[in-house]
């Protein structure tokens, strides 16, 4: 499961990429699509808010944007590229300060975030945000690391070495 990851216009690495690349295998091993590519980009919110201006027509600085290549939940790709997830690392930054919690773990519900939209989900109404959540939650568990305001997950037990 080839996972491609840069970072872009950032001024110092606050987010290891051994990590979070760990992190986004676990994701896709849990969703059974370890064939899947993914690319990942870290960058400022200056690249972010152009992004978001050029695809969805807002003037604004996001989280998260995600790219896909299929359309429609657990879209039929294949086991090729599911798209691109484009995280802010400085607006993750200020999220996770507001969560407390440490910034690898919100750049890793933002890229969950991500990969689902990807495969097709959303958010728009009430039962697809409710959805949407409980995927977060089983993809934030299979890297031991709790969505906001979701009840704490137990600790991470693992076999061999440790990767991340």
């Amino acid at each position: 499961m080839p996972i491609r990851l840069r970072s872009s216009r950032l001024k110092r690495r606050s987010v290891r990429h051994p990590d979070l690349a760990w992190r986004a295998e676990a994701m896709l091993r849990a969703l059974g699509r370890e064939d899947a590519e993914l690319s990942i980009l870290l960058c400022d919110d200056a690249t972010i808010r152009k992004l978001n201006r050029r695809y969805r027509q807002i003037d604004k600085a996001t989280d998260v944007l995600a790219f896909p290549m299929g359309d429609g939940p657990e879209s039929s790709v294949g086991p090729g590229l599911l798209g691109d997830v484009v995280i802010s690392v400085p607006t993750a930054t200020r999220q996770a300060r507001r969560h407390d919690r440490p910034i690898i773990d919100e750049v890793t519900y933002l890229l969950a975030h991500g990969l689902l939209h990807l495969l097709g989900y959303d958010h728009g109404t009430a039962s697809e945000e409710r959805e949407m959540k409980g995927r977060t939650d089983v993809l934030m568990r299979a890297v031991r690391v709790g969505r906001p305001g979701a009840k704490p997950v137990g600790k991470l037990r693992r076999s061999g070495s440790r990767r991340g």
